[in-house]
Order: structure tokens, then C-alpha cells, then sequence
């Protein structure tokens, strides 16, 4: 997937470990622009969780990655960040995104 990168580029934290849950190498920073904090849990705070992402972060762009027993794994992100992705995948570059950018409102009515 990364192949520029090596093995030990990306590795887990140890669980109870204060900091990020997968510690990046300076390489695997410039592939990966995120920061992960990651739960197994089967009952889950989510705006804690998410607040802790945030805390952790160090600046990059924070992912909650989060599973339960017997169930798929999940990411959480902002929602611009998953709009940007989106726009990637379209081939549209950074430069267009910023001069051509209309967002979808989010706020309750």
C-alpha cells in the first residue's frame, strides 16, 4: 500500500501508552497526513474518544479509528477532511479546492 515505506516507518503503541495509538516514522509523516487514535470497545464515548484524537493529534489531521467485538473497523474525521479526500479521488488538486471551494452547510435548522 505505502511502498515507499518500510516496515518499521509505521508502528502500534503500546496499549496505556499516553500519545498517539500508531506512531509514524518522519517518512511515513509525509505519506500519511493523520493522526490515529484508535478504541476497541464495545461501548464507546465518541466525543471523548474524539476529543482525545484532537488532543493527540500534534497538528496533523486527527482519525478516530474505532471497532467493537465481532464488527468492521471504522474511521472518524472531520467532515471537510472526508469532503477533501473526496475531492482527491476526483483529481482535483489542493490549489483548486481553496479557490473554488463551496462547503455544505452543517448547522441545524
Amino acid at each position: 500500500m505505502f511502498p515507499k515505506l518500510h516496515e518499521d516507518d509505521i508502528k502500534s503503541q503500546t496499549m496505556g501508552m499516553s500519545g498517539e495509538d500508531i506512531v509514524l516514522s518522519p517518512a511515513a509523516r509525509e505519506v500519511i497526513p493523520y493522526s490515529f487514535e484508535c478504541k476497541n470497545k464495545e461501548r464507546l464515548d465518541l466525543w471523548k474518544s474524539l476529543e482525545q484524537a484532537l488532543t493527540n493529534c500534534g497538528g496533523r489531521q486527527p482519525v478516530l479509528v474505532i471497532k467493537r467485538n465481532h464488527s468492521r473497523v471504522y474511521a472518524v474525521l472531520e467532515f471537510d477532511a472526508f469532503l477533501d479526500l473526496i475531492e482527491e479521488r476526483n483529481g482535483k488538486t489542493k490549489q483548486v479546492q481553496k479557490k473554488n471551494h463551496k462547503r455544505i452547510s452543517t448547522t441545524n435548522k
